[in-house]
């Protein structure tokens, strides 16, 4: 590893370091002792790591011969992702404390877990994209289960891991085929083999088998399936985190993939991400509306959500990539502030998650129970929210591709969707007077609720700068298609032929 390399895999560098003596920390020194200490130092590396990522202005490059390439988008979404893991450990230190949840293993899976999605994000190769997938699966496989003395946390674990296996299965033989066919790995070599805009069939076959195992870690239909049941096993705190960062990571991984490798066929992969963003955002719209658990709703909100940022993807354009990223960022905050309501949830001590329990909620607790309505009405995309203006971001940039048709059927499962989120506002505020849930908060958790909820509002003003980011990091990974391979490549052995 040349110096060169280093300094461009710095950030995961500092992480994975961390990781490792966390863990050795939480093993000779005494788990149970260190488990709140770890916790919030994981939350101060993130912190510290996306401050590094985000205020450099070293110039874009690529670190072992373009396997790892280091640029607007990935930074960009590394940010978020690293912000979107702080926030959720944060607002989870009160839940995991007072049910005697935390254990120091906790932190450093979520830190292991994050360390793949940024190599996810910055994978320039077929290999790289394999590892940080599978980083991040593996470590969260084990939190699924974290609750070993539960039934619903250990079937939620194994349902993800069996599932996961089948998915990176399919990934894994997806790459093979591209591989094949491309005589190389690497996302600028692909490019190249792709000549005129012609995609042999062995390649489509094998991005096919990609986006296939890629859809499923975004939750898209029809590989949802993994999704309500893992939501509603898992401990809150795991769900609110699978809720948010993963899903970001994954969504620019699958951008980084159909532009860095296949941006030369735009029309032959729009139209699987477009059939996914269709069928994820009716399913998830029509599917969550008979839903009586707050998770299990969060779950099939989740799969829509993902149905709209497909959306933005399915454009194929700079502008669809900038919806994308606003929109996740946007839906990764959403989720921050919804989840630390769910966390605090209970009645007599005990957590409770069923929606006929938020009766009448709002007059017993006026400021959380707006704030909650603030942020439903920003998952339903009611303007003057952020939420509106997210969705209105990707539906425009489908427009602008000349995909009326989709832009149009978004509208429609925008508006079946809203009924579920409504419904929660109804609940708090005209819901039968019956015994109701108690929110109980510590300070950062409180935060936790308040600020996205501002945010929702006052970003609408003023994004914060966000959006003119997301548009210089999409204008980086669309103009480039693929990064260019260093010059010290020239040094590796030459790549096979390319088999006709």
């Amino acid at each position: 590893m040349t110096s060169l390399d280093f300094s461009t895999i710095l950030p995961e560098v500092v992480l994975a370091a961390y990781a490792l003596i966390a863990l050795l920390a939480g093993a000779y020194f005494g788990k149970d002792r260190l488990a709140p200490s770890l916790l919030w130092a994981t939350v101060a590396v993130f912190l510290i790591v996306a401050a590094l990522i985000g205020l450099g202005d070293k110039a874009a490059g690529t670190a072992f011969y373009g396997m790892f390439i280091d640029d607007g988008f990935s930074r960009f979404a590394k940010v978020v992702t690293l912000i979107a893991a702080a926030a959720v450990l944060a607002t989870s230190a009160d839940y995991l404390l007072r049910r005697g949840m935390l254990r120091f293993e906790f932190p450093i899976l979520v830190a292991l877990a994050v360390l793949g999605m940024m190599f996810m994000v910055s994978a320039g190769d077929l290999l790289t994209l394999y590892m940080g997938l599978e980083l991040q699966s593996l470590a969260l496989y084990v939190v699924a289960a974290m609750r070993r003395d539960s039934v619903r946390s250990s079937e939620a674990g194994l349902k993800y891991f069996v599932l996961g296996s089948l998915s990176s299965g399919l990934l894994l033989y997806g790459a093979s085929l591209v591989y094949g066919f491309a005589g190389t790995t690497g996302f600028a070599g692909i490019i190249t083999t792709i000549e005129a805009g012609h995609l042999s069939l062995g390649v489509l076959f094998g991005l096919v088998f990609m986006l296939v195992g890629l859809a499923f870690k975004v939750s898209a239909v029809p590989f949802h399936m993994w999704t309500p049941d893992v939501y509603e096993g898992s401990p809150t705190p795991v769900t609110a985190f699978f809720a948010t960062a993963p899903k970001v990571a994954a969504m620019a991984l699958i951008a980084r993939l159909v532009f860095d490798a296949f941006g030369h066929v735009i029309g032959d992969w729009t139209q699987i991400v477009a059939a996914l963003a269709v069928m994820s955002m009716f399913l998830g719209s029509i599917a969550g509306i008979g839903q009586t658990n707050i998770k299990r709703l969060m779950a099939y909100s989740s799969i829509a959500h993902m149905g709209f940022a497909l959306v933005g993807l399915a454009a194929g354009s700079t502008l669809g990539v900038q919806a994308m990223l606003m929109y996740m960022t946007i839906y990764a905050v959403m989720n921050v502030g919804t989840f630390a309501f769910i966390l605090s949830m209970e009645r007599d001590g005990v957590p409770v998650t069923d929606l006929a329990s938020l009766n009448r909620f709002a007059w017993t607790d006026p400021i959380k129970g707006m704030a909650m309505l603030i942020l439903m009405f920003s998952l339903a995309g009611v303007p003057p929210t952020l939420g509106f203006f997210a969705k209105l971001g990707v539906l425009t940039a489908a427009v602008d591709a000349g995909m009326t048709w989709l832009a149009a059927l978004g509208v429609i499962a925008s508006v079946i969707g809203a009924f579920y989120y409504l419904r929660i506002v109804y609940y708090m505020y005209f819901g039968a007077e019956t015994e109701g849930v108690v929110s109980r908060m510590g300070a950062v958790q409180y935060m936790g609720l308040i600020v996205p909820a501002l945010i929702m509002l006052v970003g609408a003003v003023n994004m914060f700068g966000v959006d003119a980011a997301a548009g210089r990091a999409a204008e980086t990974l669309v103009s480039n298609e693929a990064t260019p391979a260093p010059a010290e490549a020239a040094i590796l052995p030459a790549e096979p032929e390319r088999l006709e």
